[in-house]
């Protein structure tokens, strides 16, 4: 596929060209706990849904194009959830800056503040039988609204939240759970974690296929940058 072979080489050359990913080169790792609150009356037709829980999550924020901080950036809040799917069973969840609306919701929106607006994953995904786009809202803190705190400012004050919804075209935004930042991992026990919503998905809950191939050819595009060979580091 034309389309895809170009997004191949353009990550090759601009993860060689950086040294590092070619998209989100840098990023900082939370540690941070999600609940699903499974409120009477809000089933989803989705077991991990539909039933109260609470997880660990590693959580990678970073900016897309890594420009300097200020600068509008597309955003990135990576989710891990550990144990979703049982002991060892992962769940991915990749949310982009964006607006709240219906189309908004769909498009990747600059900008600097990482508290400042939502996420969303911009593809649908398959919530039971029909598909939707979740999001990742912010939940204001105790700041005064001329402020523009960073993440790590934030963090520093108390855990940093965010209320994860999802919403189809003809829906407004439902809340499915909670997600509480806590703390920044130190540098040196800083990892590379490696994202991957189709991988790691549940039950219920998946990613649509929709520019699946684009995406595995940029990443794969990515990887041989930095490796040469296309193998992980």
């Amino acid at each position: 596929m034309i389309i895809s072979r170009v997004a191949h080489g353009l990550a090759r050359r601009l993860a060689r060209w950086r040294s590092a990913p070619a998209l989100h080169p840098h990023g900082v790792l939370c540690t941070g706990t999600l609940t699903v609150a499974a409120h009477a009356g809000t089933g989803w037709g989705v077991p991990w849904l539909d039933r109260p829980g609470s997880y660990p999550v590693t959580v990678r924020w970073s900016r897309a194009l890594g420009l300097p901080r200020g600068l509008p950036d597309g955003l990135g809040l990576a989710v891990r959830v550990e144990d979703a799917d049982g002991p060892g069973g992962m769940l991915d969840l990749l949310f982009t800056s964006s607006r709240p609306g219906r189309f908004g919701r769909r498009l990747p929106l600059p900008r600097p503040d990482a508290l400042r607006g939502p996420y969303s994953t911009l593809l649908s995904y398959r919530v039971g039988d029909r598909e939707r786009v979740l999001a990742a809202f912010p939940v204001p803190g105790g700041h005064r609204d001329d402020v523009r705190p960073t993440l790590w400012q934030e963090l520093a004050r108390g855990p940093v939240r965010f209320a994860l919804r999802a919403a189809a075209p003809d829906e407004p935004w439902r809340t499915f759970a909670t997600l509480s930042l806590q703390a920044v991992l130190p540098a040196p026990a800083s990892r590379t974690v490696s994202y991957d919503p189709y991988a790691h998905s549940l039950t219920g809950l998946c990613p649509t296929r929709r520019l699946r191939r684009l995406r595995d050819a940029a990443y794969a595009g990515s990887r041989r940058g930095r490796t040469g060979d296309g193998h992980d580091e």
